[in-house]
């Protein structure tokens, strides 16, 4: 089984509780599985249960530095199905999947509006907010108990800008986009480089190197202003030069002649 939480990672990262949960059936997977993944060094994100194939509860789950390999979700597979049938919170046959979140990932606690901070996001509502219930737009950040929402769905004379208050939020997930796509190709090769490294199947990193911390935003970097380029000097050796050279070599030219 792979080790998450090999060097140091916060716990109150793991410990962090969800602001979005399920009803239901799903609230009683929740019940059994969350304390198991957090025992592991995992954090519970969502849990879905559909009627495909019969009954599919998918789980889905993550390091706390938002990561998920493959290895992972096999772990969290052969530690939670035993548990699961022991305290059967589900009355019929069902099949357990485990996944990670996804790119286009469900936003469920605040450090995961904290972390994506500068990237684009839908949010709903289950209690309005100035008549809506439905947003999307640029995360800006967290302040108090709500989301800084910048958005890009104005109408009229509404605000271009909104704090939307985390208990009052049922869903709030990322919107697929290039830069993000771009943060999560590169945090999973981080993962899997830290995995061969923890297995002794790759070369341990520099005693300089920096490891990412977990709790700090990806909010995509600005592009830099245009800066002023120094003038390069003028190159010596083009044709031009080689030309007259070859003139003056034959004696066609004057080498004090000016250009």
């Amino acid at each position: 089984m792979t080790d998450p939480t090999t060097g140091s990672v916060d716990a109150d990262l793991l410990a962090e509780p969800r602001l979005v949960v399920e009803p239901g059936v799903a609230a009683r997977v929740s019940a059994v599985a969350g304390p198991v993944l957090q025992g592991m060094g995992y954090r519970l994100v969502r849990i879905k249960i559909s009627g495909e194939a019969g009954c599919t509860v998918q789980i889905m789950a993550e390091r706390p530095d938002g990561t998920m390999l493959i290895e992972d979700c096999e772990a969290i597979s052969r530690a939670l199905s035993p548990v699961l049938d022991v305290a059967d919170p589900i009355e019929r046959a069902y099949r357990l999947e485990i996944s990670s979140p996804g790119i286009d990932r469900p936003l469920v606690r605040r450090t995961d509006f904290e972390r994506y901070t500068g990237h684009l996001v839908k949010v709903e509502m289950a209690v309005a907010h100035q008549g809506r219930k439905r947003f999307r737009g640029i995360l800006a950040g967290c302040e108090g108990d709500a989301v800084r929402l910048q958005r890009d769905d104005v109408r009229g004379d509404e605000d271009a800008e909104v704090l939307l208050v985390m208990e009052d939020i049922s869903d709030a997930r990322l919107v697929l986009t290039d830069e993000l796509i771009a943060e999560s190709m590169r945090r999973g090769k981080q993962a899997e480089r830290e995995l061969k490294q923890s297995l002794g199947l790759a070369p341990p990193p520099p005693p300089h190197a920096r490891k990412s911390d977990p709790a700090k935003s990806n909010k995509p970097k600005p592009k830099p202003g245009k800066k002023l380029e120094s003038k390069k000097p003028e190159p010596t050796n083009t044709k031009k030069h080689r030309l007259a050279a070859e003139r003056l070599r034959r004696g066609d030219i004057d080498p004090t002649e000016g250009d």
